[in-house]
């Protein structure tokens, strides 16, 4: 039997392993349209590739994917964090955890982890094409056609497996094809967002704070149903960034907003205490040090490079002494340090890590990753409307996908 698996991501690339240990006399056939595996592993988590993560509560996994999250339960039983990350370290590649629950390779270098695959392709015969491009996919009867650029005859397989990923980062091959594939085969397509990306303001003052972090602050867009993160992030050039921002921006995925139609959000600095018990705090600092700046004591909270900006946007001069601080002062300011208001007028360009949306997945299923709808057809991956935050939970889900769609289309 012939398995052709189009996309040498990180699903592809688990879907040949995974199909190669499943029955040695396969033929497997790994077509990607670069000139190297992996292109978008490599470059995960600034090149040092966020494997997967340390959080292995099967329960509480779920809660980190906006979409997708029951379809994935079975893979995730199949193929949970600690096993993938057992899997790597059996294949040659140390792991390590850091606080964050972030798993990277001990080297941190993402070509390790596309390394294991290229060993593995190596031992066990795998015909890797790369720089093979697939302009369509016909199937008739119980074979496929994969129809190949500057090739005359098709390729023929016996199963295909989609794992040709989303739109996200273009330039390392994930242009959608395979959306179009998968429609040709009777798939549908939902509609489609960028996830994960940092946030344009209108407002140009964070450029004076550009690099001033923070590790825990709330960040809430002012939408219907008020969608909130709590977590690190910081200041940009053009806006905000982290962890807390792309995780907002995949709850708004599919939001609408831009210069004509912007997001209003709010970030709070301090989200483990109220309104009114920062007025408190501020009230006792001011009285405790009345002869000092406004602006010094407001240091003691956030960093100075903040409190510039904080003095600029309420008119607080340098020279205004605590004293001279009323009531209705350090509301203001109580509320600029817990509902800090941003208007929101862009996505981050290129800072897209994966994709909205996808082919449903009530068109798969999710014991095996076989279409229900053109049989012989698997499909994992970004592919999928699945996506989860930033921290390892795509590559995990990748993993996890691409190793059952192996093993059961090598069945």
């Amino acid at each position: 039997m012939t398995i052709a698996i189009i996309g040498g991501g990180a699903a592809g690339m688990m879907a040949a392993a995974s199909a190669c240990a499943t029955n040695l006399t396969h033929r497997i056939i790994l077509v990607e349209r670069n000139n190297g595996l992996g292109k978008k592993v490599i470059i995960s988590g600034g090149g040092r590739c966020n494997v997967t993560t340390g959080i292995h509560d099967l329960d509480v996994l779920p809660t980190k994917y906006p979409r997708g999250a029951d379809f994935l339960s079975r893979a995730f039983q199949e193929f949970p964090p600690d096993a993938v990350y057992r899997w790597f370290e059996a294949n040659g590649v140390p792991l390590k955890t850091q606080p964050d629950q972030r798993v990277f390779p001990k080297s941190d270098d993402g070509h390790d982890i596309v390394g294991v695959f290229e060993k593995i392709f190596a031992e066990q015969n795998v015909d890797v094409l790369l720089n093979t491009h697939i302009l369509g996919v016909q199937k008739s009867g119980d074979q496929f056609a994969l129809h190949v650029r500057d090739r005359s005859e098709p390729l023929l397989a016996d199963r295909v497996i989609l794992t040709t990923g989303g739109q996200a980062y273009r330039q390392t091959g994930s242009t959608g094809d395979g959306y179009a594939f998968a429609q040709s085969l009777g798939h549908t397509l939902t509609p489609l967002a960028p996830s994960l990306n940092s946030f344009f303001t209108k407002e140009t003052w964070p450029a004076a704070v550009s690099g001033v972090s923070f590790n825990n602050a709330t960040i809430t867009a002012q939408r219907e149903r008020s969608p909130a993160f709590t977590g690190p992030f910081l200041f940009t050039h053009k806006g905000i960034s982290g962890p807390a921002v792309f995780a907002l921006s995949s709850l708004v995925a599919f939001e609408t907003y831009g210069p004509q139609s912007p997001m209003n959000i709010t970030i709070n600095f301090f989200p483990q205490i109220s309104h009114a018990q920062m007025v408190a705090r501020l009230k006792q600092v001011m009285e405790e040090h009345p002869k000092k700046t406004v602006l010094n004591l407001l240091a003691t909270f956030v960093p100075k490079s903040l409190t510039d900006v904080i003095g600029s946007v309420l008119s607080i001069s340098e020279q205004r002494r605590a004293a001279e601080v009323g009531k209705k002062d350090l509301t203001h300011i109580a509320t600029w340090l817990t509902a800090l208001p941003l208007t929101v007028v862009g996505r981050g360009a290129g800072d897209e890590f994966v994709t909205a949306g996808g082919i449903p997945t009530e068109e798969v299923d999710p014991l095996t990753m076989q279409s229900t709808i053109c049989p012989g057809l698997f499909l994992a991956g970004e592919i999928l409307n699945v996506d989860g935050f930033t921290g390892g939970f795509n590559l995990q889900a990748s993993w996890a996908t691409g190793r059952l769609a192996g093993i059961h289309a090598g069945a």
